[in-house]
């Protein structure tokens, strides 16, 4: 009888192993943590002065979770932003991936059944320690680019490193989570309350002119090259939130070819500006106050 139930014990024992072996613990996004990412949208866009949008978040098969509509949006931006997120998750990268593919001659894409393919700028993955757990879309901003600002805002109140719950401390980011944040081009770490932040800089094109009334920008070339001007006067310039000036274009400055493994440093209250970007261009900016 001993023999028996030992054995029996065994198997129970060796059937628990085997199972556990097989499968893996996964994230999933709640009710609040879809909510969560919508107000950190919606909070990019009133301090950026977004004129509108829809927000919406998807879990990780793609199903609506939660959606939010700005005002002064056109009517069909609900099932757009539904479009983008769902892309993002089903495909596990951002939406404009797949509109650069398409731009670039692979139109057969647009082929994909509509459900489930949505191939415009603005939808990102919603990343929690290196899983997907859901996609947010945003459609109906004043630009494209800024859809995607807004999305990116709404998928790092998980993915950004917040200083307030970090002890001070060495820090650490795997490889896969630098290189889930360089895939969107989006703050690593967010340090603001010790005068310092990291961001994983993305770009594909020129941007505006940037003048921080407070930060200095480290930057480090990662991958690619740019055209990058310094110094002169800022065209247009507005202040667009507080202590940062944006301008159509420098006048006069100090033109450099920037390219993999350079760095330079940008003091405070200078204009800068990329004013040519050839093809995908990565760099850390290390911002100090």
């Amino acid at each position: 009888m001993k023999s028996s139930i030992s054995i029996a014990a065994l198997i129970v024992l060796s059937t628990a192993l085997f199972t556990n072996a097989q499968t893996l613990e996964k994230k999933t996004l709640s009710i609040d943590g879809a909510k969560r990412v919508i107000a950190g949208a919606v909070a990019y866009a009133r301090k950026n002065n977004a004129p509108g949008g829809v927000i919406a978040v998807v879990d990780e098969g793609g199903n609506l979770m939660a959606l939010e509509r700005l005002d002064g949006t056109f009517a069909a931006g609900a099932n757009i932003s539904i479009g983008k997120a769902r892309t993002a998750v089903l495909f596990k990268r951002p939406t404009k991936t797949f509109e650069d593919i398409i731009k670039n001659g692979r139109t057969a894409m647009v082929a994909l059944p509509d459900a489930y393919f949505t191939p415009l700028q603005g939808g990102v993955p919603i990343t929690i320690n290196g899983q997907i757990v859901g996609g947010v879309g945003v459609s109906g901003a004043a630009s494209a680019q800024q859809d995607e600002e807004l999305a990116i805002a709404g998928a790092n109140v998980f993915s950004d490193a917040k200083v307030s719950d970090i002890p001070p401390s060495v820090l650490f980011f795997d490889a896969k989570q630098v290189s889930a944040s360089f895939s969107t081009g989006a703050v690593l770490l967010d340090a603001s309350e010790r005068n310092y932040m990291v961001h994983t800089s993305r770009r594909d094109k020129p941007g505006l002119t940037e003048i921080h009334v407070l930060d200095t920008d480290i930057i480090y070339v990662m991958e690619g090259s740019a055209t990058f001007v310094t110094g002169g006067t800022a065209v247009d310039a507005k202040e667009i939130a507080p202590n940062e000036i944006r301008g159509s274009r420098i006048d006069g400055g100090v033109t450099r070819q920037l390219s993999k493994g350079e760095v330079i440093i940008v003091p405070n209250n200078t204009p800068h500006w990329f004013k040519e970007v050839n093809g995908e261009f990565l760099y850390y900016t290390i911002k100090v106050r």
